[in-house]
């Protein structure tokens, strides 16, 4: 078992293919068309057909629920087998599958758009809504955002060969996108641009160095390419928010992730207000580098640790187990009752897709965990971090469909959760040696860099490209220079001369996804979120895990910030909250500086300055 456990999938079905699979697709297909044309014809909610309404939101869920439930097999088949042909076939399917449900959502915004506010009112008070009154709110406000139906629906049959092809035409130019790595020893390798970034993360400078500057040269040859696929994703999301009415461009993202312009304005307030104590990680990790300064490609470096060994997969298991026996009983308990059902999926093998996630089954509430491990420390913390997410879901069984939908924002609330509770188990357990105990420390400290750091680069990038955006194309030039504007901003005196990465806009995939806009202040939210539920539960321990979990049960019901307050009293559109959650890195930034002269010598530091 040191290669780590195969899951099981019979629960989803039998066999991939069986009779069990194809009669629940054959059913869920017709029940899609059914429902589609049942939403297509019903029209405006009128005073004369709020039964009828009723009944087919109830029928939407729990067709949504057995889309989810497919969705999840095949996602968990096409990870484990990404070259299976067959698997391939059956995403293909489910693609057109779920474009065909999407519809049914236009229908019924066109429904909701131009009917009475006491029409609606009363739709709300139906006995089988009343608990899901914020997510017909939230239908009825986006409707109220909406072209005419024949505009809606030419929108969407465009996005196929118009707005999502300029995301599938980066996707395919970066690819197909290689570079000439030079190494220290004199060799030149042409190799794949996707390996660019885990090369920055060597522990040789010299390394990261000619991966940064030769790989940037690679994204200069496409940089035309690039810009145009940007300018055309952005133009076609602004020139959307136009005709929809949409008066703003944050106003979609901050719809997506449920939280409102003050709770944003708060988080990024303290992060600014803090950012001297954020230089202070930033200068610790230079210093334990052996360097004065930062450049962009020494964000993610690691330290050069001895005496750190992988660790088995039984030992990866138990070093979370214990973490998480120590702390939070409830949590180990569906741990090991997640391992015992073989929920979980690690074997390091040929064949599967690089990554880890969490998915699962609204139908049959149950949760899949997928990873390789090969025995690394952020393998271990891989492990705790897809648990935390499967633990989350499980806090939510027995609630309707649209109750279990959480967003972006808080969907790291539980994953990042549990990391802490590993990291805090390790880090307490007199037998973890100084070395094992850096090594997470290390962990923590680039989190906070690329929290704190990297994420609001992103952000700020963005935001600035989008003011410009709206009065015409963006240029080369000017991407760049945006680029390193909003780095210097974060950086400040931290940052290097000539350590800017210009071409971050080309390299970062995020800004190329045409689903979902502004896919960036959501990792950072998510993050200071776990952060700040992490520090109420050291002050008051067991007593907090009630409210915790009550948290996490209303996840899916309502804005963060009102979630947030009601579960766990806090104030998430006040800063003092934000500021709190980034100062906890305080015990750890002094115990790292501690133990870094301790394991790592001075001669180790200076070669790693290069």
């Amino acid at each position: 078992m040191n290669n780590g456990v195969i899951w099981s999938l019979e629960t989803y079905f039998k066999e991939f293919n069986g009779t069990e699979m194809n009669e629940f697709k054959i059913k869920l297909k017709a029940d899609i068309e059914s429902l589609k044309k049942a939403a297509e014809n019903i029209g405006t909610l009128t005073e004369k057909n709020p039964a009828e309404w009723e009944k087919l939101i109830e029928s939407f869920e729990e067709t949504s629920a057995r889309l989810n439930h497919y969705s999840s097999y095949i996602s968990c088949l096409t990870a484990a087998d990404a070259k299976n042909e067959e698997y391939q076939t059956a995403s293909a399917e489910l693609s057109a599958i779920g474009a065909e449900f999407g519809k049914i959502d236009i229908y019924f915004k066109m429904g909701l758009k131009s009917c009475s506010d006491k029409d609606f009112k009363a739709l709300l008070k139906r006995p089988k809504l009343k608990e899901i009154s914020f997510h017909l709110q939230e239908m009825r406000t986006a409707a109220r955002k909406t072209m005419d139906k024949e505009l809606e629906t030419l929108a969407s049959d465009l996005n196929v060969d118009g707005f999502d092809s300029w995301g599938r035409l980066y996707d395919k130019i970066s690819g197909k996108l290689n570079f000439d790595m030079h190494w220290p020893d004199g060799r030149v390798e042409k190799i794949p641009i996707a390996q660019c970034r885990s090369t920055m993360q060597d522990s040789d400078r010299a390394v990261r160095q000619n991966a940064f500057i030769h790989g940037n040269k690679a994204w200069e040859s496409v940089e035309d390419v690039c810009a145009a696929c940007l300018n055309a994703i952005a133009g076609n999301r602004l020139l959307l928010n136009k005709k929809r009415g949409i008066g703003h461009f944050l106003e979609v993202p901050l719809k997506q992730s449920r939280i409102s312009a003050k709770t944003l304005e708060a988080m990024f307030q303290a992060i600014e207000e803090c950012n001297s104590f954020i230089q202070k990680l930033g200068r610790a990790k230079a210093k334990a580098l052996g360097q004065q300064k930062l450049a962009w490609y020494d964000c993610e470096a690691p330290l050069a640790i001895p005496s750190l060994k992988r660790s088995t997969w039984e030992e990866c298991v138990e070093m979370v187990g214990s973490a998480f026996e120590r702390s939070y009983p409830a949590l180990h308990k569906f741990y090991r009752d997640s391992l015992a059902k073989r929920w979980v999926e690690s074997e390091a093998r040929g064949g599967k897709r690089p990554g880890a996630f969490c998915t699962g089954s609204m139908l049959t509430e149950e949760s899949r965990v997928f990873m390789s491990y090969a025995g690394s420390l952020p393998d271990i913390s891989t492990l705790a971090h897809e648990i935390g997410h499967a633990f989350h879901s499980h806090t939510l069984n027995g609630l309707r469909p649209f109750l279990k939908e959480y967003p972006m924002t808080l969907a790291e609330s539980a994953s990042t959760f549990g990391e802490m509770l590993l990291a805090d188990g390790v880090l307490s357990d007199p037998n973890t040696s100084d070395a094992l105990k850096l090594s997470f420390l290390t962990e923590t400290i680039n989190h906070g860099i690329a929290f704190l750091i990297d994420i609001p680069i992103r952000f700020n990038f963005e935001k600035s490209f989008y003011e410009e955006r709206t009065e015409g194309e963006v240029s080369v030039s000017r991407l760049k220079q945006l680029m390193k504007i909003a780095m210097q901003k974060q950086f400040g005196d931290l940052l290097e001369e000539g350590g800017a990465n210009e071409y971050f806009w080309a390299s970062k995939m995020h800004f190329y996804i045409t689903e979902v806009t502004f896919y960036n202040f959501p990792y950072s939210f998510g993050y200071l979120l776990s952060r700040g539920l992490y520090g109420m539960f050291k002050q008051q321990r067991q007593a907090f895990l009630p409210k915790y979990e009550k948290f996490l049960r209303q996840s899916g019901s309502n804005m963060a910030h009102i979630v947030a307050k009601n579960t766990i009293g806090a104030d998430l559109e006040q800063p003092a909250f934000w500021k709190q959650a980034i100062l906890s890195h305080e015990s750890d930034l002094k115990l790292f500086e501690e133990l870094v002269p301790k394991i790592l010598k001075p001669d180790s530091q200076a070669e790693a300055a290069g």
